[in-house]
């Protein structure tokens, strides 16, 4: 798939897609082989288990709210303005511990599987069964770290 000159609107993503991936809002921007971009919209309360993309390099470029994170094991914060990067391999995860909604700018590179999860996890819902989120994200090259022990 090769990228296409253009415009993709603020109101819309390409092809009209808008994903419900476990609460959180996710229109895809831009697609090709080489990259992905997509606005994430993470309501109070939502969040991201720490996990590894084995082939692909994010970004997050927050837009609106504070995100709290893990990266590679340290805890920190990212506020509007601010640029996560997460080199390929790197365990993250992201958390919306706020009263407010976090609105921000998601991008991989390569794209490798992340569109097809992304259809996989559509719709499951806030009861979906963990290990079946797990299973599938494997599939789709992103790998969840077991929980940590308390």
């Amino acid at each position: 798939m090769v990228m296409l000159p253009g415009i993709t609107k603020s109101n819309s993503g390409i092809e009209d897609i808008s994903w419900n991936v476990l609460g959180q809002t996710y229109v895809p921007k831009q697609r090709s082989e080489s990259s992905m971009a997509w606005h994430a919209t993470l309501p109070k309360g939502t969040f991201i288990p720490p996990h590894i993309h084995p082939t692909q390099d994010e970004f997050i470029y927050v837009l609106e709210g504070r995100f709290d994170l893990q990266l590679n094991g340290v805890e920190t914060y990212a506020e509007p303005g601010d640029l996560i990067r997460m080199p390929m391999k790197i365990p993250h995860g992201i958390w919306n511990k706020t009263d407010s909604t976090i609105k921000c700018l998601f991008w991989v590179a390569p794209s490798r599987r992340l569109f097809d999860l992304f259809w996989a996890l559509h719709n499951l819902g806030p009861d979906a069964n963990p290990a079946d989120v797990v299973a599938v994200s494997a599939e789709h090259e992103v790998d969840f770290l077991p929980p940590e022990e308390d």
